[in-house]
Parts: structure tokens; sequence; C-alpha cells
């Protein structure tokens, strides 16, 4: 099934060598080329059994998966336990250097080795003490005499596959999986300027979601609703300006580039006072001084040049060179099958969306932020993961600042979609062409798994 919409736009490079005002650009709404599909994606993908256990065997343990960060283990037998479905892995710092993921299930009686992540210098079973060495040795079996016919040279933990790439640790399942560089296809070169490497997790907050991890995901990888969803944000955010990238030949990787600092097309009129107004009052990171747009200046050029001071001072660093595209802007990628990370610097988050459990209905939904490191390398301590229930809201976590609202309106329709699709009675959802594409590429991809 081809359902791949593309739309012709700048390379992220052009889009940030260009006019300080790109939103004239994206406001073009090619048509898609002739000939592509406009099927309904099928909607027991967001609820059945059968998909959701085929989904486990096809993709979750098929493919690349964005398990840690590096600063979260720095040091030898340091560990985060990584689960997924029926699934667990020991993510550990092995030696210097040097990453391993251990299937995390006792070889004598299936025990799980560990519950949780810290730090050891060896992993000793609970229930009866078989121990393994940090490179996945036997070392121990308590009353070895009665075990004659184990050898322990036969007895290692059993390995996942293990990646790194931008200062995040990566893990597979699968022992014939095609290598972490090739997985990425041109993710690393988009993110070059990123430094992502030189970052540190700065607060981190999940939450258990009312709906399949795939409607998640998908109600933060466009910008289609934000005009009834989030109508507080059409005065500063140019929705409707959107550019969708999907490249041919590319299977895991999409992007969006949503403009701020200019009013939604819907609110084009407004003066360029209200949008600074409007920005500040949502985005503290623009809070201080007056911000005064003067004769022939812009809003964005004058928020952007708040956004590089600010972003010069937190980091230690000088940014005014910053393009405003890379100070102001949403820069989202997404690498399949479910990690959302954002270029550009104001504001770097990453999202990651699992099943909640063995639960096809429910899900786990993570912010990350990603803060710059200072420039000798230093950072404060990875921030812990602040687990929210579903009867939590997004706003319960202040770290999370003006993303919070957000989350907490799109989770409320996130609850109606997934009751709405048990309900309808018709097979299929109906995407847009373009500004769905990234949905219709992504379930493109989703479909060539589940079909191996």
């Amino acid at each position: 099934m081809d359902i791949i919409a593309q739309r012709p736009g700048p390379s992220v490079q052009t889009v940030f060598e260009g006019d300080t005002n790109p939103a004239p650009a994206l406001m073009r709404q090619e048509s898609p080329a002739a000939g592509q599909s406009t099927a309904d994606v099928s909607i027991e993908r967001y609820f059945s059994r059968e998909w959701h256990e085929k989904e486990v065997e096809k993709v979750w343990r098929k493919t690349w998966q964005l398990a840690c960060r590096v600063e979260e283990i720095p040091n030898v037998g340091d560990h985060i336990v990584y689960e997924i479905v029926h699934d667990s892995l020991i993510v550990v710092h092995a030696a210097p250097g040097q990453y391993r993921a251990y299937i995390n299930s006792c070889l004598h009686r299936g025990t799980l080795l560990r519950t949780e992540g810290g730090c050891v210098k060896q992993f000793r079973c609970p229930f009866h003490g078989f121990t393994w060495s940090l490179d996945g040795k036997l070392i121990t079996i308590p009353g070895e005499w009665d075990f004659p016919h184990v050898d322990k040279a036969t007895m290692s933990l059993p390995e996942a596959k293990v990646g790194t790439w931008g200062g995040f640790v990566f893990v597979n399942f699968d022992p014939d999986c095609e290598p972490l560089e090739s997985y990425l296809e041109n993710l690393p070169e988009h993110f070059a300027a990123f430094d992502l490497e030189d970052r540190y997790k700065a607060a981190h907050v999940a939450k258990i979601m009312p709906c399949n991890w795939k409607l998640a995901m998908e109600a933060f990888v466009e910008a289609y609703h934000v005009a009834f969803a989030h109508p507080q944000v059409l005065g500063y955010y140019g929705d409707t300006n959107t550019q969708y990238d999907v490249w041919p030949g590319v299977r895991h990787v999409s992007r969006m580039i949503s403009v701020q600092g200019v009013p939604s097309p819907a609110v084009a009129d407004l003066p360029p006072e209200k949008t600074i107004e409007q920005m500040r009052r949502d985005v503290p990171f623009f809070a201080g001084k007056p911000i005064e747009v003067g004769a022939g200046e812009t809003a964005r050029g004058k928020l952007a040049e708040r956004a590089r001071e600010k972003i010069s001072r937190s980091s230690g660093r000088d940014m005014s060179a910053l393009s405003d595209t890379e100070s102001l802007d949403l820069i989202e990628y997404m690498l399949f099958p479910n990690m959302v990370p954002w270029g550009g610097q104001a504001l770097p988050i990453t999202y990651r969306f699992r099943p909640y459990k063995d639960d096809p209905e429910r899900s786990i939904m993570e912010i990350m932020f990603l803060f710059s490191k200072a420039p000798d390398g230093s950072h404060p301590e990875p921030a812990t993961m602040r687990m929210l229930t579903e009867d939590q809201k997004w706003s319960d976590a202040p770290e999370l600042g003006s993303a919070a609202m957000v989350a907490d309106q799109d989770t409320d329709n996130l609850m109606r979609i997934q009751r709405g699709l048990r309900t309808s009675r018709k097979p299929g959802v109906t995407l847009a062409r373009y500004q769905e594409s990234r949905i219709r590429h992504y379930h493109e991809t989703l479909d060539a798994y589940m079909a191996r």
C-alpha cells in the first residue's frame, strides 16, 4: 500500500539560511503527486488484541528503540531497566565506553534479575542467588554440586543489540537486525548541528494515557488539529504554515517544521504587539524586559532576538548566529517506531511512546527536555522520570512549563478518539493528504513491518 504523501520543500539547511520570516514560503500547499493512495488506515490497529500481539512480534522485537540517555548510566555498573510489553532488558554500562543489554531473566527459574536501575558490580538473582558478571558470564551457582549438568560457559545472559547516537542508547531484540547506523537513515545528518550528545536530560515526565500508543504519538506529529484543540496558541503559532517532509526511500524518519512568532492565518490581522504579548503569556522563556517592535521590525524577528539572548545565557555559549528557525520554531522529527526528537535550540524535546503493559488501549507517553551542558561538559544530575497516573494531569508536573497545558488538551481528546474508534462503524481512519502525510508515511512503514 502506497500511502506516502510528499511535498517539495527546502532542506533544513535551506530553511535556516532563508528569510528571517519563512512563513510566506511555508504557506504554499502544493498537491501531492498524481497516483498517490488515499487509502484509509484500518482502525483495528488501535484496539485489536490480535493486532497488538502481532505488533509485539513484528515491531517491538524487530526495531531499534530508544532505551535511555548515556548520562543516565555514566559509570561502569550503572544500569536502567527498559520494558516493552512482555519484554524486559537490563541496559548496563558494562565496561568503560561499552554498553550492553541483557534479557532480564534468571536462567535458573526465570526470576527478574532487576526491577529498577542503579549501580551494581554483578547481577544476582534474589531468589536462589545465581550470579552473573557485568559482561554477562555466569560466575556463581549456589550449591553448585547439585548442578553437574550445567556448564557455566553456556549459561551467559542472552543479549539484545545495542547502539548509540546523539547521546541516546538504543536497543534491538533482533539478533539479525540491520545496523543502527543505516536504520537512522538521514537523521544523524539532519541533527549534525544540534549536538544532542552535548545535552543532558533536564526533565523527564511520563503519564499513562487513555489510548493506544500510536494514537498518542499521532496527536503530536501534525499541526492540523491546533486551531480547534489549542486555540490559545493561534496568536503566535503558524499552524497551517507547517511544513511536512517525507523523503523518497526514507522508511523510518519524517519531519515537520512549525513556525512560531507569526500568527495563524486564521488570525492573520493580529498586530505584532499582540503576537508578542500572547507568546510571553504562554511561554515563560520570553519573560523579562519588555519586547518592543520598532518600525520595519517583526514580532518574529524580535522574539528570535530574545530567544538567542536567552539561549546564549543558559548554555554559556555565543548563540548570536542562530537563525530564527533554530531559535524559535518547532523542528520535530519522528523515528520509527516510537521516538519523536526535536531539533533547534529553544526547547529541545524528545517524546517516547510505548504500550502500557499488555494493554492495546492504554499507553505510556514520555516528555524529556534536553538542555545544553556547560562548555566544560559538566551538567546537573540527569532527571529521574516522574510517573503520572491516568488521573493526574501533565500540569501536575511543573517542570514541563507551558508544554503541560497543550499535552493536557491533547489527552482529553485522545480519550474521546479511543472510545470513538471503538464505537465507529467505519472500518478506516481517513487522513488528509498533506497535513497528515507523516501519519500516512508512518503507517506505510508499520504495514511493511507487520507484513514481514
